[in-house]
């Protein structure tokens, strides 16, 4: 492992298909989740349903413990845009709930995160959501070695600009990933093309959009933790982390390396092995 400018860990290729293990669990466990989402499932239930498949998977919640956090999995409903503590909540027919996962293996981290309806729920809502993951897939197609950063913020937010009116969250950002769960740099999800650290191999980031269906304007409650928005209006999350290849983007929480969803968009997979 080397260690460029501004802190940024730089992974071999080694340490990025440790990742990849690390990613597989996390996405494995998103998958139970969102099968496992309906009306009248705590989001409790919810996280006990991640802490035993990723342990029973031979790795460690990233979350649980971290500052004090109580959850393997942040569930923020409706509302709610990040990091919701789990517990007795009671999921209805036609909310909306993003899950975020993270999981280690061997010292290594994932890092991903899906917005899933409870049962049948509003068309606003459903947009919403898919914009959502749709602006993250735009900023994984931007991404290519020798470019910068921003060319992957420029892509998510020129997506929802272009087919929403939706506000986009800017206290939370995505991030670099690799040994350590939050790394260098940043990564916003607005902004101009051409900017920040260059794109290289072993960079590994996490891409996040938060989303919400009136103003980003937003707050934390009490419990320190749970972020909402000030208008009450609901928001969605997504998440995943991705490496770049000569072959392309390599999306490591995805189950299939995100070959289908950049196929779609006319970018190879850059997958180093499966």
């Amino acid at each position: 492992m080397i260690f460029k400018d501004r802190g940024i860990e730089i992974k071999t290729r080694e340490q990025i298909l440790a990742m990849r293990a690390a990613g597989l669990v996390v996405g494995r466990t998103l998958e139970l989740l969102r099968d496992a989402v309906k009306p009248g499932i705590s989001t409790g239930e919810l996280d006990a349903i991640a802490e035993d498949n990723i342990r029973s998977s031979g790795a460690t919640p990233s979350f649980k413990g971290y500052h004090g956090f109580t959850g393997s999995i942040c569930a923020s409903v409706n509302d709610e845009i990040v990091h919701g503590i789990p517990g007795e909540r009671v999921l209805a027919e036609g909310d909306l709930i993003s899950i975020d996962c993270g999981a280690i293996v061997n010292g290594w981290h994932g890092d991903a995160a899906i917005t899933v309806p409870v049962g049948t729920v509003g068309d606003d809502l459903l947009e919403l959501a898919r914009i959502c993951e749709e602006s993250m897939w735009r900023g994984f197609a931007a991404a290519k070695l020798g470019g910068r950063l921003t060319d992957i913020s420029a892509a998510v937010e020129a997506h929802v600009r272009a087919n929403s009116s939706y506000g986009i969250v800017e206290d939370f950002v995505g991030h670099g990933i690799g040994s350590a769960m939050h790394q260098p740099p940043n990564v916003p999800n607005f902004g101009k093309p051409g900017r920040g650290p260059k794109l290289v191999e072993g960079l590994a980031l996490a891409v996040e959009p938060m989303l919400t269906l009136g103003k980003q304007d937003n707050h934390t409650l009490d419990d320190d933790w749970t972020v909402v928005t000030d208008d009450g209006r609901a928001a969605a999350h997504t998440e995943h982390t991705f490496t770049l290849t000569p072959q392309g983007p390599w999306v490591l929480t995805a189950l299939d390396g995100g070959a289908a969803k950049l196929a779609e968009l006319g970018v190879t997979c850059g997958a180093l092995a499966d």
